[in-house]
């Protein structure tokens, strides 16, 4: 029996079904792989895409602050120029005004990105 090949001491049909499993198994494998690959794509798209709309909202918060803190200095600006009370009323009610709605905007349009933002991506 030890002097006896490898060959003989396996049947055709074992060997056939043995190399037909370890076909079935690299193609299990190599699909799942692939499926893998895929997911991590997926991820990758999606962790850009995060990545991107927080970029543009950190964009567009660095862009408020600029145009609100100028329209600070500007009023300030304007105080110092007032000719008496009344006008310090009117310049300081203007500004309030114009804050308010600029503070809306800014925070609608905050919303609507945040929201558009949370959506998930297509694909």
């Amino acid at each position: 029996m030890a002097d006896q090949s490898f060959e003989k001491l396996v049947p055709p049909e074992m060997r056939k079904l043995a190399e037909q499993s370890v076909e079935q198994a690299k193609k299990a494998f190599d699909d799942m792989m692939s499926a893998t690959r895929q997911a991590v794509s997926t991820l990758e798209g999606h962790a850009s895409v995060a990545q991107a709309n927080v970029l543009e909202i950190q964009r567009k918060v660095v862009g408020y602050s600029e145009r609100n803190v100028t329209a600070s200095w500007d009023f300030a600006k304007n105080l110092m120029r007032a000719k008496d009370a009344q006008e310090v009323m009117k310049l300081h009610s203007d500004f309030m005004k114009s804050q308010m709605q600029a503070l809306t905007e800014q925070a609608t349009e905050l919303t609507q990105h945040a929201a558009k933002a949370a959506k998930p991506p297509k694909g």
